[in-house]
């Protein structure tokens, strides 16, 4: 699927005013395919074919709905290799992680596959021999879904199947920058057997199909994985119907490492959560807040994990780390660099693109580590999704905590000691949604992942990401004695 169009109410059809986009390769600038882009009029016309759709895959057995889910996990799961390659063309991102990406969505189908057949209600205590009260729960209703380019498999997934498992139809718009991957497990679903309508994907931008589809009165919920100020625009475009919200945005991580760490262990780790798909993570570290004694050797170890990161085209064998995805955030990784410089910082790996033949025509840039930049940075105080980290020295763990704790967001953190104990005990104290302790990564299957603070609402993944896209009712009844 190198030309995609939009996929409503069962078929794929252009755009209705025709407006399309080229994709082109980060890595090389050739073009590698294009997509429709759906405007005003397109959503509404997959809003209201979701609305038709929408009661009978409510009413349909969860058992036969897990089938069609995980039938199109099985679909995907043949087709990895190829949807890999259509991935790290449009995004950037070398094939061992796009293939890690696609079977982590692989399993998320088929998880909630099967949570879907385990939905259940309670029989709560009541204040009369007579009374029975019941608590159960049904479909919320027609989702709105946007996904992001930085994961359009993974985070598809997350919001898809799901909602689909839930009994909800869904209109998906999936990113105009990367619709290409995320459009082949489209047609999964519809190889599958999803009826029409029940699923509707239209790529396009945000302040146009997003904005509609967040505004439309046939939505029942909005999910997203956006920024903070997308997030906030479709929190006030749905106030108007009231729409249930749930928003994955944007981060500030920090990677504290405290006394006792081994320092060789943390610099690895945060190297590869700083720079893994360029820093294009929500999760990404940002602010690497170092303990006193240990901050020399961290840096000297931090710096040194960074100049040995060989960057090339995603498809190339060996390639571990590609280019970022447009000329926008090399831009503001610079500024942000440029800033933390004026600010006191100090470069001590990276700082450019990378020289040569191979880089010329691509979106490459060294990852960057900075040291010494004051609070007021931008690196230190906003998201810079690109690939630069900045490290602080703190005198004491109450300093990394209250530094840590700072800022208006708390997605994620990460937590580096050689004592459990007091790792555990600041942990708890992070004011985030997720904490990885000893681990750089935060994202399990089984558990919630979201944000405090402004880093969102709502809790995806778990069982809360399948209970987030169903209604609770209670049935109170008078029973009849015998």
């Amino acid at each position: 699927m190198r030309e995609r169009e939009l996929y409503i109410d069962g078929r794929w059809r252009p755009a209705r005013a025709g407006a399309r986009l080229e994709i082109n390769d980060p890595a090389t600038g050739e073009r590698v395919g294009s997509t429709a882009l759906a405007e005003a009029a397109d959503i509404d016309d997959a809003a209201q074919a979701a609305r038709r759709a929408q009661p009978g895959w409510a009413d349909t057995h969860p058992d036969a709905r897990a089938k069609i889910l995980h039938r199109a996990a099985d679909l995907t799961e043949g087709r990895v290799d190829a949807i890999a390659d259509r991935l790290t063309r449009e995004q950037g991102k070398p094939i061992p992680d796009a293939e890690k990406e696609i079977r982590f969505a692989i399993e998320v189908i088929r998880y909630y596959a099967e949570e879907g057949r385990r939905i259940e209600g309670a029989l709560r205590a009541s204040s009369r021999s007579d009374i029975r009260s019941l608590v159960v729960s049904s479909p919320v209703g027609v989702v709105g879904a946007i996904t992001p380019w930085n994961y359009p498999v993974d985070l598809y997934a997350w919001k898809v199947a799901p909602a689909l498992a839930a009994g909800c139809a869904l209109v998906v718009k999936p990113p105009h920058e990367t619709p290409l991957a995320s459009g082949e497990i489209v047609r999964c679903f519809e190889e599958a057997g999803l009826p029409p309508g029940v699923l509707n994907d239209a790529p396009g931008s945000g302040p146009v199909a997003g904005a509609a589809l967040a505004s439309h009165p046939d939505i029942r919920m909005m999910t997203a994985t956006a920024s903070v100020a997308a997030g906030q625009s479709i929190m006030r475009a749905g106030a108007e119907t009231m729409k249930r919200l749930l928003l994955e945005l944007g981060g500030q991580s920090p990677f504290v490492v405290l006394e006792g760490a081994d320092v060789g262990e943390a610099a690895a780790a945060a190297a590869r959560r700083s720079f893994s798909n360029m820093g294009q993570i929500c999760i990404a570290v940002n602010r690497i807040l170092v303990a006193a004694p240990l901050y020399d050797a961290f840096v000297e170890a931090l710096a040194a994990q960074a100049d040995q990161i060989r960057l090339g085209h995603g498809v190339e064998p060996g390639v571990l780390y590609g280019p970022v995805l447009h000329e926008g955030v090399r831009q503001r990784t610079r500024l942000h660099l440029e800033d933390a410089l004026r600010r006191g910082g100090r470069l001590v790996a990276g700082g450019a693109p990378p020289q040569g033949e191979a880089y010329a025509r691509g979106f490459f840039f060294r990852p960057t580590v900075v040291e010494g930049a004051d609070d007021s940075a931008l690196v230190m105080r906003e998201e810079s999704f690109g690939p630069i980290a900045a490290v602080r020295k703190v005198a004491s763990d109450a300093e990394a905590l209250a530094v840590a704790n700072a800022l208006p967001y708390g997605l994620a953190a990460y937590v580096y000691g050689g004592d459990l104990e007091r790792a555990w005990a600041f942990a708890e104290r992070l004011e985030c949604g997720a904490v990885g302790v000893n681990v750089n990564d935060t994202t399990e299957l089984q558990a919630p992942f979201g944000g405090w603070k402004l880093s969102g609402l709502g809790r995806e993944l778990g069982r809360e990401g399948l209970m987030a896209y169903r209604e609770t009712k209670h049935i109170k009844m008078r029973v009849r004695p015998l």
